[in-house]
């Protein structure tokens, strides 16, 4: 183990500190929003866009942790909640009978209909519409490098 840590310039925490403050202002300010106008949390949001993402609106459990990466366990209390929500609903799998099913109801899918067009107009607002096309593209071709390098440690 090296003991020699290679510290943050002062350039390097300002960018780090600007980065981790919009990270956490930006998702802060859309969960608020989407509670606001939706009574969606957060989660309920990303497990909703993901189960839309598919045009069946079904996926498999396990799947659905990978794609927005959870653990098992968080991701099922999450739908036992939104299952007494009719948000969801559990739907056991008939092929290897052990797996199980998340699929979008249709109180699922109207909820996510009505909240997306106002979260999009959010997203528009504070990000895409602050930045040009070239930022844009840039800010993709950043965040997908980052993820990369976190991806590739999480293996």
């Amino acid at each position: 183990m090296n003991d020699t840590v290679h510290w943050l310039t002062s350039d390097e925490q300002r960018s780090w500190r600007a980065f981790i403050r919009l990270h956490q202002k930006l998702s802060a300010h859309l969960v608020s929003d989407l509670q606001a106008h939706s009574k969606l949390s957060g989660s309920d949001f990303e497990i909703l866009v993901a189960l839309t993402d598919v045009p069946e609106g079904r996926v498999r459990f396990q799947d659905l942790a990978k794609e927005i990466d959870w653990e098992q366990s968080r991701l099922s209390h999450q739908i036992r909640r939104m299952i007494k929500r009719d948000l969801v609903a559990r739907e056991e799998c008939a092929e290897d009978g052990r797996g199980a099913f998340v699929l979008i109801t249709a109180h699922g899918r109207e909820i996510i209909e009505a909240a997306a067009p106002k979260h999009v107009v959010t997203v528009r607002r504070l990000v895409i519409d602050a930045l040009t096309p070239e930022e844009l593209a840039e800010l993709e071709r950043l965040s997908n490098r980052i993820l990369e390098r976190v991806d590739a440690e999480t293996r």
